[in-house]
């Protein structure tokens, strides 16, 4: 779509006027503009009319930031008008109360309460916060996965190196028998001098889910606490946060709730609260607040005035609908191609271990190679994995990605696994 076309889109749109931002209030939400769907094939069609999507290729990465759909996209552009129409007197007046709402309807969102939740800019400023904010001593010792984030494991690093802590790495079995092959993972690391294990939610190259619950049942049975890497996790699939009893949880909200970069979530269980650090510090000293925690000086507010729009277009696809079709969509290519000649899926089959990202390789062809070709080649955007025992490309479509774009998906990967 040209240039011209993409802002008579926008403009077709009209889904918020531009008004000040004391009049925030009085803007419709984006479900009172948007019809209610019952049947699935038209809702589903509805949904993709909403993205401006490329012709060039077919994009089966949408791991690494979800593209915004036009009614969220046209509430984003209206906050930063009104933003900065406002300037100062919203930033002193205005700025905590709307940040305060859009805290209590995230906490509604991922079943948690407002005093525990903060908003960050992604799920790697959430989670090295309490990393390198932890009181650590010379000789504790931290748990964590080879398939677990880069950036968060090299933050452990740089933790051993200023305190002399000790790491101690497991690695996950893509294809575990059961819950609890991963927790006795974890649990046969732990020590009396063991602190924190940091688990994936959902591990970002294979989309494989964690008991978590059970790991934090386990952990906390020996004292240890628990950090949450959920990157991946909030709009993507239906959970709640104070049902797993972590102790940390971390997100992107960029990712699969579709906010504009530069949102995260930061949960913190008001117990822990006190004895965490600040990454920056600020005027706040009630070691029980989580604000104090979460301060970045001043940045894009408007990004979290546009969280409250994308909770808003999620309640109104609904929760538990968008899982069924992410997890259908990863189903409909996954199972089509397991047991394929040269083809690897390094998913678990198990529905309750995976949602909308799996992992595919080839014995026949390198990450890189496959990759390369199935973008050159056949048009389709993706992501080559090769560490940590996962060799393929992550596969993440969206609840725009059609069954016609994956059948040409699924008909290269059989292509490419003969030649």
């Amino acid at each position: 779509m040209d240039k011209r076309n993409f802002i008579k889109t926008l403009g077709a749109l009209s889904f918020s006027p531009l008004v000040s931002a004391n009049e925030f209030s009085k803007i419709k939400h984006i479900s009172d503009r948007l019809p209610i769907i019952d049947d699935d094939k038209e809702l589903w069609k509805t949904i993709r009319s909403h993205y401006t999507l490329k012709d060039e290729y077919i994009n089966l990465e949408s791991g690494y930031y979800n593209i915004i759909p036009n009614p969220i996209l046209e509430h984003f552009i209206n906050h930063v008008k009104h933003v900065n129409i406002e300037g100062s007197h919203y930033m002193r007046y205005e700025l905590k109360k709307n940040k305060d709402r859009v805290i209590s309807e995230l906490a509604e969102l991922v079943g948690s309460t407002p005093d525990q939740l903060g908003i960050t800019r992604n799920a790697t400023e959430s989670l090295d916060l309490i990393i390198s904010g932890f009181p650590w001593k010379k000789g504790d010792e931290a748990i964590y996965a080879k398939q677990d984030y880069g950036t968060m494991k090299e933050m452990f690093e740089q933790v051993s190196d200023r305190y002399g802590t000790i790491n101690k790495i497991v690695s996950i079995p893509n294809h575990p028998k059961n819950d609890q092959e991963i927790v006795s993972l974890y649990e046969s690391q732990i020590t009396s001098n063991t602190k924190l294990i940091m688990i994936c939610h959902m591990i970002n190259i294979t989309g494989q889910i964690l008991p978590v619950k059970k790991i934090c049942e386990m952990a906390h049975s020996y004292g240890v606490e628990v950090m949450v890497d959920g990157a991946h996790c909030v709009g993507h699939f239906d959970f709640s946060i104070d049902e797993f009893n972590c102790d940390y949880y971390g997100s992107s909200l960029h990712k699969w709730l579709a906010t504009p970069l530069g949102a995260g979530l930061l949960y913190i269980n008001k117990n822990n609260t006190h004895k965490i650090w600040p990454l920056l510090a600020n005027g706040n000293t009630n070691k029980n607040d989580i604000k104090r925690l979460n301060h970045i000086g001043t940045h894009p507010v408007h990004t979290d005035l546009a969280i409250s729009n994308s909770i808003d277009y999620i309640k109104w696809i609904g929760m538990r609908k968008k899982e069924e079709r992410m997890r259908f969509l990863q189903r409909y290519w996954s199972d089509k191609l397991r047991g394929f000649k040269n083809v690897i899926v390094n998913t678990p089959e198990d529905n309750h271990r995976s949602c909308g990202i799996g992992n595919v390789g080839l014995t026949n062809m390198s990450p890189s190679d496959m990759a390369k070709t199935l973008f050159k080649k056949y048009k389709i955007f993706t992501v080559a994995i090769d560490y940590a025992n996962v060799r393929g490309c992550r596969i993440s479509p969206n609840i725009f990605t059609t069954t016609k774009e994956l059948d040409h998906f699924i008909g290269a990967i059989e292509e490419m696994s003969l030649s």
